[in-house]
């Protein structure tokens, strides 16, 4: 695309993006530099802050349902409350129950003796609040086996700091008068590794109802680089995010040239894709209902699902980018004049 569309692109959110304040053409200029301003306040510090919790011993991998997942659930509530961010329909309730029987897979041979926890905090738009955007991540993981330490560092301590970053921002960017139009919904399932459980529960349960829903950005390993892109880690794969929406295609494509400038990989989004990592996390509970969805991910790596996926092996800088992504397309789709268009059927997401 060139240059000056997509600086065309670019100023007409970011002049859409100011729901407090007034805009003229002598301060367009400093609109340019709106998304970078929030943008740059994900950084390295805190994220390794974030990361090294979550992936400590001390949480003992997350399983669901134990103690290590409760713990991990009372962290990121508390984050969420020291920035300023609201529960569950704006009170500070942040948990959203996931009852045992929701959580038995015989299949994969789990069946806990508890309940666990959806985290969810909500920032509610200032013109379209009723439209909501999902940024969304896991953060269970394998908890202890044979004596050893699962910490999931990457598998999916790296996308929930993302998510934490990202919160953290946007709340950042409200508080200085530039809050997003349309309301933005930060969740972190639980259950994933046991088929995907939480986020199930979560849309057969809505807090708010599932069409309010404008589109779902998933983030499941972000930290890491594969094999295949060892001599070009400035990479993320972007997997569904053509599947229900053109325009939401296009849209993470104008965010990343205008910001991180990421090499966007669409290998594992093609239908041939033996991984069908398409539909093997959580985003794909919300497409299976029509939410148009994008889905942030590194690749698997020789640590995953190894006790070795751990803090220290994470690449903090590219973490950053990547959530820089998602946050700049979640900026765009919270402020654009009109609603993400649904114009594509895909009967793959109903599989």
């Amino acid at each position: 695309m060139k240059k000056n569309i997509l600086f065309t692109f670019l100023i007409a959110g970011l002049i859409s993006c100011k729901s407090n304040k007034i805009s003229t053409s002598n301060d367009v200029n400093s609109n340019v530099t709106i998304i970078q301003k929030f943008s740059n306040t994900i950084n390295v510090k805190d994220a390794k802050k974030h990361l090294y919790t979550l992936a400590s011993d001390e949480y003992e991998g997350r399983r669901t349902s134990e103690k290590g997942q409760k713990m991990a659930a009372e962290y990121l509530s508390k984050q969420y409350e020291k920035f300023g961010i609201k529960g569950i329909e704006g009170t500070q309730n942040y948990f959203q129950i996931v009852p045992i029987e929701a959580l038995i897979n015989k299949r994969r041979k789990f069946e806990p003796t508890n309940a666990s926890e959806n985290v969810l905090a909500f920032i509610e738009g200032s013109e379209k609040p009723e439209e909501i955007i999902v940024i969304s991540s896991h953060y269970d993981h394998e908890g202890i086996k044979k004596g050893e330490i699962y910490p999931g560092a990457d598998d999916n301590a790296s996308g929930t700091t993302g998510v934490l970053e990202i919160a953290q921002a946007f709340s950042k960017a409200k508080k200085a008068g530039y809050g997003p139009k349309r309301s933005i919904l930060f969740m972190n399932f639980t259950g994933e590794e046991k088929g995907l459980l939480g986020s199930k529960y979560y849309v057969a349960n809505p807090t708010y109802p599932l069409k309010n829903i404008v589109a779902a950005l998933n983030i499941d390993m972000i930290g890491r680089v594969n094999k295949e892109h060892e001599n070009n880690p400035n990479y993320v794969y972007v997997i569904g995010a053509d599947r229900l929406s053109t325009e939401l295609h296009t849209i993470n494509e104008t965010a990343n040239k205008s910001s991180v400038n990421l090499d966007l990989d669409y290998t594992y989004n093609k239908d041939s894709d033996p991984n069908r990592f398409y539909f093997r996390s959580d985003h794909y509970n919300f497409a299976k209902n029509g939410i148009p969805i994008i889905f942030y991910f590194n690749g698997v790596h020789e640590d995953y699902h190894k006790p070795t996926d751990t803090a220290d092996k994470i690449n903090y800088e590219l973490l950053v980018k990547r959530a820089q992504l998602v946050f700049s397309t979640a900026w765009e789709l919270a402020n654009r004049t009109d609603r993400l268009i649904v114009d594509i059927n895909d009967d793959s997401s109903s599989n």
